[in-house]
């Protein structure tokens, strides 16, 4: 009796070690946003997290904000999380992991996923708000710069021309006595 309590008991622990160590080797999931990581103000995004297996719970949770955290089932390979009418506060990094149906041990984190919320002028392609002071600079040089080029080069022509009409009646006047 107590042998077959012992193997019981053996088989009990290796299948439970086992399983723990399949949860530690779950592949990575990957995680994207649609239509892309910086969404301006007001907007919407999706985050997609995609992993391996079917018939997984999939985990949403944001880098240093322990109280967030978003579950979803899904019988597919991924799971989109929405998030709506985005502010400041919903910029940040996402993770997401998964864990299949009979374990409690969630995978491995995805890498992380910096989502950026923007006003309306500072979307990329939009025309920038922001100047870069160094630009500031440098047009203003370059234009005083040609405002002090063009009355120097004014100044050494009109010096030229006088002295070569002053030099000239001089030497002439000189010639013709």
């Amino acid at each position: 009796m107590i042998t077959g309590f012992l193997s019981l008991l053996c088989l009990g622990l290796c299948l439970g070690y086992d399983d723990e160590h399949k949860n530690d080797t779950l592949p990575r999931p990957s995680l994207h946003a649609l239509p892309g990581s910086v969404v301006r103000r007001g907007g919407n995004v999706t985050l997609k997290c995609q992993g391996p297996l079917q018939n997984v719970k999939f985990m949403l949770g944001k880098w240093q904000a322990p109280g967030y955290r978003r579950e979803w089932s899904s019988a597919g390979h991924d799971a989109g999380f929405l998030l709506t009418h985005l502010g400041p506060e919903h910029a940040g990094r996402y993770f997401c992991a998964y864990k299949t149906a009979g374990s409690h041990v969630w995978s491995e984190q995805s890498e992380h996923l910096r989502l950026e919320v923007t006003d309306n002028h500072d979307r990329p392609g939009a025309p920038s708000a922001k100047i870069d002071s160094r630009v500031i600079f440098v047009t203003a040089f370059s234009c005083l710069a040609i405002f002090l080029l063009f009355p120097t080069v004014f100044l050494i022509y009109r010096r030229s021309q006088s002295g070569e009409s002053t030099e000239t009646p001089i030497e002439t006047a000189g010639e013709g006595e």
